[in-house]
């Protein structure tokens, strides 16, 4: 579904993500993990169309979008989460979401048929869908809900999950994560998800890809990743054992 070839970003003298090359397959769940400043949200950003690639390639079901605009790649079927939700304080959850259905398609959805993929989206991440509930009475999770459910309304193939679990308690950490795997068992969604929280994303992705300085430095199964000497280094440190127990078991 997804191939990224040499993907490369510079800002300046700084060489952000360094000739960062794989594949997605459809229907996977693809874990994207490495420390703070190791390229994650740059080859997001990349992906979504925020900054155009210095160099390499981008090819989403054998199209080029290196270098699209991110409306132009939403509308291809690309969507993203954020990690600081900033939903419209003004309008209601529904119509939030609604928002996102009908833009999120390049108003090619009639208004009814927005509303009604909204709904949709709020019961699949179980937020209330009456025109009354608003926003400011979400808590933390219920906005990363929020969230979640917006970037589903755009009818997306790919999801791209940017630390969904950020704020969020044990318990509710949990449910976002087998929200995630809901999403994908229902929906039928790809998705790329960076996350911290080792212990359950491991529980949910297929694969993980680990980058640390801008370069991809291993790949594989949670189990094969969190037994790799080079990434319980530069990453998981004293984590790895709670971690090789989570994917063992």
């Amino acid at each position: 579904m997804l191939q990224l070839n040499g993907l490369t970003k510079r800002f300046g003298g700084f060489t952000a993500v360094s000739g960062v090359s794989f594949e997605l397959e459809e229907g996977e769940i693809l874990g994207l993990i490495g420390p703070n400043g190791s390229g994650k949200s740059t080859t997001f950003n990349l992906i979504a169309g925020m900054h155009a690639p210095t160099a390499g390639s981008i090819r989403f079901q054998g199209k080029e979008i290196g270098g699209l605009a991110p409306a132009a790649v939403c509308h291809l079927g690309i969507a993203r989460t954020y990690q600081i939700p900033r939903p419209f304080r003004k309008l209601s959850i529904l119509e939030n979401v609604a928002v996102a259905a009908f833009y999120g398609q390049n108003g090619r959805v009639a208004r009814a048929a927005a509303w009604n993929q909204a709904e949709e989206a709020l019961a699949l991440v179980q937020l209330p869908h009456a025109d009354h509930a608003r926003v400011d009475g979400l808590g933390a999770a219920g906005l990363k809900k929020l969230e979640l459910a917006r970037a589903l309304a755009t009818q997306p193939r790919l999801l791209l999950a940017d630390e969904s679990l950020g704020g969020l308690d044990e318990k509710e950490m949990n449910q976002a994560g087998d929200m995630l795997a809901r999403v994908r068992k229902e929906r039928g969604i790809t998705i790329i998800w960076v996350e911290h929280i080792m212990g359950v994303l491991m529980r949910i992705v297929d694969r993980c890809i680990v980058l640390d300085h801008g370069e991809l430095i291993a790949q594989g199964l949670p189990r094969e990743v969190a037994h790799d000497p080079k990434v319980i280094e530069v990453y998981l440190g004293s984590d790895a054992a709670e971690v090789q127990q989570r994917v063992d078991t």
